[in-house]
């Protein structure tokens, strides 16, 4: 029994720190059978160390996320900036995936100002769809897949195999963290459907304001030669400085530290 104890102790740790995990994944991280793997999940949920959904688990860690309404108001003006320059790249008659987080919606808002139409978009972000979906012209696809309510997205296997439906012209993501590396993110589903997402694009974006930089996170996500553009507050001697080669669009200034101008990495 103190073995079964154990692995079920090391199965709640594991969803903490995962803040969301598919049964399937739980097996491979813990070599056990899927008849295992829900016993033990169920002997979690009785002693309410997680909550259990529908093909997988979240942690009462997920609980304590910051609500996209608490995350929305954080860095709006560099988001601002990284909004204004992402509309930049969208044309009319494209097909283009907005991704989860409040940068995304900050483009959100900000296309609502100046539109680009007719244009098609496809997103696993819940308030982004609620406030395009009201422009003329524009046509929302919502992705299939579990709700995590404080994120305000949508996720999963579902949620990935609906994106296999799709080719994106662009597709603007975002990500927890960037360093020399390259890009991470804080939650192994997100990444899994990002890449998906990349796979059925023809191009990509990534929107990230300078609060992540030289940073990491749980799960690495892509390299910089798999990224074609980089949106972002931060200017380039910062990015050299953390080690990313970059250089700033051809009508910005390469030297300037204002911070002004998002800077497109190619």
């Amino acid at each position: 029994m103190h073995i079964v104890l154990a692995r079920r102790d090391k199965l709640a740790k594991l969803i903490e720190q995962e803040r969301y995990l598919p049964v399937k994944d739980l097996c491979t991280r813990l070599g056990v059978s899927e008849a295992t793997a829900r016993r033990d999940l169920a002997a979690l949920v009785q002693d309410k160390r997680i909550t259990r959904t529908y093909g997988g688990a979240l942690s009462e860690y997920n609980d304590r996320f910051p609500s996209f309404r608490e995350r929305r108001g954080q860095g709006s003006v560099a988001k601002l900036k990284i909004a204004k320059q992402a509309l930049t790249l969208l044309r009319p008659g494209g097909i283009y995936f907005f991704d989860s987080g409040t940068t995304l919606f900050a483009v959100a808002e900000a296309f609502r100002e100046q539109p680009v139409t007719p244009i098609k978009i496809v997103t696993s972000n819940l308030p982004v769809g609620e406030i395009l979906a009201t422009i003329p012209g524009v046509q929302v696809f919502q992705l299939a897949g579990q709700l995590l309510h404080l994120q305000s997205t949508l996720l999963g296997e579902t949620a990935q195999r609906s994106i296999e439906f799709w080719e994106f012209d662009l597709a603007l993501l975002s990500a927890e963290a960037m360093n020399a590396q390259g890009l991470w993110n804080s939650q192994a589903e997100i990444v899994a459907q990002q890449r998906t997402v990349l796979r059925r694009s023809k191009h990509n974006a990534f929107c990230i304001d300078s609060s992540k930089l030289d940073q990491t996170a749980p799960h690495f996500l892509a390299r910089w030669d798999e990224v074609g553009t980089l949106l972002t507050d931060a200017t380039v001697p910062r990015l050299s400085k953390a080690g990313i080669t970059a250089r700033p669009p051809a009508d910005t200034n390469a030297e300037s530290d204002s911070g002004d101008m998002p800077v497109h990495y190619l």
